[in-house]
């Protein structure tokens, strides 16, 4: 008769009961041949209640052993640009933190290079998963971001950072399988920061369970960036060489721990949704439903980021040869614009005829007060001529570098004005300060007027990272941008590289391209976020140490 023996090791068990799948068969031994009716039947019973228990697929519930996450995509609307705006003014510009900014951990070593995670502005981001932390698993909604490395979500111990009221928090308490680690970290970046200690615990992500996850409880999320963002944390997908702290990250965990078939993992992100479904990634391999045609392959040519050469950038199909030469760029789902650096985003953004936003502020103050701000200036000699502004009433009489957390937490029309006022207030000390300075040359009330109209064109030039506008009206003429990758002319037509925020005769389109100087030796680079990703599919092979692109579905 038949003698099954059978060890069961590690079944875990969800909130709802349903098993995550660590069932192993042992031995099966065939070799007794008296047993009794009632362990016969005893040893059926057996054996058919574990072949269903194994018979859960190994990677997914999906058919096709694919591991597949849903990605709600959240519209940009104007909490989220005004929030972004906030975030920047916290440091006198992003070039000043660019240029400081080493990432550092306290009690890990010396400082770094300057990082690209230091520049990442989360506020824009889309893209959003849920996935669980600890036993029974605690639900957290994070960015999937191959631009940087660690995991991190907010700590029940985070208790002076208003972002931590507002966001899902980590209870170690509520896990049966948190195992304290206690190591300081912290993460600096563009328009916010982290800083917390390590712990690990079980990671959920879909069907899969990794186990003893190392990630970062954030105690302390000071600014805007985290306080209005739709995410409570952040699961890089990055190379575990920028990895903060030398945290092995999830995705390798994944391999190690032999969840995933193959070693790759793929972005889709849905052009068609407005709001809600907003695409899929998957791990251990790729749907062929979510692109078209072959994908283009370029190697990764350093790890840390997905990085890799890229050719020349075109627009309207002539070539601007700033990267006759190459370029290096990285495919960043963290980031939801296409960053690359200032000269060719000018060239860019004046091929669409987009204007900065301090640039239209400009010309507004030059149009409804420049007369009258030009009479006080010539009526009487001022010591300080920004002081001009605030007795015509543009700034506020004691300005403040920053209109406060509460501006962004309580979206009222006096917030949005109150944005609005900081804007026209710095637009109108620049006019004046500019404009004083010409009058001592005796220069005409007509050349001051012309020649501060000029200077309102130069303006967003001298802000790094200042978006840019649209008409709306006008997005059919506009070219197309194409980006050189692998020998193939990656195209992006207008409906691809502009934002619209707002609907009807409200709706605001937003350039979908910024200037940012990454500085050596990382730089100077491409970064090639949302924008891009939502029309080419893309694979992150990590087997093969590559990268591929093709037409979205």
């Amino acid at each position: 008769m038949l003698n099954a023996k059978w060890l069961i090791d590690d079944i875990k068990f969800r909130n709802s009961g349903q098993k995550t799948r660590r069932a192993r068969f042992v031995s099966f031994d065939t070799t007794s041949s008296s047993v009794n009716m009632g362990s016969k039947w005893k040893s059926i019973s057996l054996f058919m209640f574990f072949s269903i228990l194994l018979c859960t697929p190994a990677f997914s519930t999906s058919k096709d052993g694919l591991i597949r996450i849903g990605l709600k995509k959240v519209k940009i609307d104007e909490t989220n640009r005004i929030a972004s705006r906030l975030g920047f003014q916290e440091s006198e510009s992003l070039k000043d933190s660019i240029r400081k900014y080493t990432q550092s951990v306290n009690s890990m070593g010396g400082p770094q290079d300057p990082d690209i995670v230091s520049l990442k502005n989360y506020m824009d981001a889309q893209y959003f998963g849920e996935i669980g932390i600890g036993t029974p698993p605690q639900k957290f909604t994070v960015i999937f971001d191959t631009g940087s490395a660690n995991l991190w979500v907010p700590s029940s111990k985070c208790l002076f950072s208003v972002s931590c009221y507002v966001h899902a928090k980590y209870r170690s308490s509520r896990s049966q399988t948190y195992k304290i680690n206690g190591k300081p970290a912290a993460i600096q970046y563009g328009t916010g920061s982290i800083s917390g200690y390590f712990s690990e615990d079980n990671v959920q992500i879909g069907d899969l369970v990794v186990e003893d996850q190392m990630f970062i409880e954030a105690t302390r999320e000071p600014g805007v960036t985290f306080l209005a963002g739709r995410f409570d944390g952040i699961l890089g997908l990055g190379f575990k060489e920028i990895s903060v702290g030398n945290a092995l990250p999830v995705w390798y965990n994944m391999i190690d721990q032999h969840l995933v078939k193959e070693r790759v993992f793929s972005f889709w992100l849905n052009r068609k949704s407005k709001e809600g479904e907003g695409g899929e990634i998957v791990f251990g391999g790729v749907d062929p439903k979510h692109y078209k045609g072959p994908h283009t392959y370029v190697p990764v040519t350093q790890k840390g980021y997905w990085q890799f050469d890229m050719g020349d950038v075109l627009i309207g199909g002539k070539p601007t040869e700033f990267c006759k030469s190459g370029c290096s760029a990285i495919a960043d789902s963290g980031t939801s614009l296409i960053a690359g650096p200032t000269s060719v985003i000018d060239q860019i953004n004046l091929a669409i005829n987009a204007a900065g936003i301090l640039n239209e502020e400009c010309k507004s103050v030059v149009k409804h007060f420049g007369g009258q701000l030009f009479d006080m200036l010539t009526a009487s000699q001022v010591a300080q001529p920004r002081s001009v502004c605030a007795r015509h009433g543009i700034c506020p009489p004691h300005r403040s570098a920053s209109i406060g957390i509460k501006s962004v937490v309580d979206m009222t029309d006096g917030v949005s004005s109150g944005l609005q006022e900081n804007r026209t207030c710095m637009a109108c000390e620049i006019i004046v300060q500019w404009w004083h300075n010409q009058l001592a040359d005796n220069l005409t009330r007509n050349n001051v007027f012309k020649l501060g109209s000029d200077l309102c064109n130069q303006v967003p030039r001298a802000k790094a990272m200042e978006e840019s506008t649209v008409d709306c009206g006008k997005l059919a003429f506009l070219p197309t941008i194409s980006f050189t990758i692998g020998g193939k002319e990656f195209q992006l037509s207008p409906d691809d590289y502009i934002l619209k925020v707002g609907e009807g005769a409200a709706a605001e389109c937003i350039s979908g391209f910024i200037p940012m100087d990454i500085p050596p030796p990382r730089g100077p680079l491409w970064i090639l976020g949302d924008v891009f990703m939502r029309r080419y599919h893309t694979i992150f092979d990590y087997g093969n140490a590559r990268v591929g692109f093709a037409e979205a579905a």
